[in-house]
């Protein structure tokens, strides 16, 4: 896979971008990136990238002519079609189900606005995703872009180091994931669960799955809603489950 962020501010990417299993990934060749100043590509004179909106009102919105350039010479370059997110508060939630959709994709352009936002031409005729990550406000989409990034890796093959783990990941089997223990088994008073000491991969994998199923009822059993659960799973999450 490779990704192409568009921002006005580099800088605040490139740092996480180099550390943990982002810089591990890249250095076994998983993914690459780029980090475009869409500024580079204004034909203004005096290199703005934005302008006073039509109409009227507060703030500076930005134009249409840099991005749409900057886009089309990344895909020039690459000779693809990529999928184009705008992080953006007017986009779909973004949810683990949309991170594994975009982690199929071979090339990636991600859109980080400031100011008010982008001229509305951009959105119509040049994004083929818009996400927010949440219903709050950021100064910019580099933060955002940064999340999905890094949700979006970790799920390419080889990127973390146990194939497995992504799979066990809270979300991706639709619950909350269940608690972890490590050595030592007994710390100031308090043990772990019998179940995980036993070595009987059944038992600890039923006891796992109940733990799941407890854990989401009682945090966010708006979850449940979509997972087919038998009458015995029922009937246990049932004293768990928030009114």
């Amino acid at each position: 896979m490779h990704i192409d962020i568009l921002t006005l501010f580099p800088d605040m990417l490139e740092q996480p971008l180099q550390t943990s299993i982002l810089k591990r990934a890249q250095e076994q060749k998983v993914f690459s990136y780029d980090l475009i100043n869409f500024r580079e590509y204004t034909d203004n004179k005096h290199q703005k990238v934005d302008d006073t909106p039509y109409g009227g009102g507060a703030g500076m919105v930005l134009s249409a002519q840099p991005i749409f350039d900057a886009v089309e010479a990344v895909q020039a370059h690459r000779q693809s079609k990529p999928r184009v997110v705008l992080l953006c508060p007017q986009g779909e939630r973004y949810t683990q189900k949309k991170a594994e959709e975009l982690s199929k994709e071979e090339h990636l352009i991600f859109l980080c606005g400031h100011y008010e936002g982008f001229d509305e031409r951009v959105r119509e005729h040049l994004v083929t995703d818009e996400i927010s990550i949440g219903d709050y406000v950021l100064t910019g989409g580099e933060l955002g872009a940064l999340v999905i990034v890094d949700s979006v890796v970790r799920l390419l093959p080889d990127a973390l180091g146990n194939k497995e783990s992504a799979k066990e990941d809270s979300f991706s089997t639709g619950l909350l994931e269940h608690p972890h223990y490590t050595k030592p088994a007994h710390f100031r008073g308090m043990d772990v669960p019998e179940v995980l000491l036993s070595g009987n991969h059944q038992h600890i994998a039923d006891w796992r799955r109940k733990q799941s199923l407890k854990r989401t009822a009682e945090r966010r059993p708006d979850l449940l809603r979509d997972i087919e659960l038998t009458t015995e799973e029922k009937a246990f999450i049932k004293p768990y489950k928030k009114l």
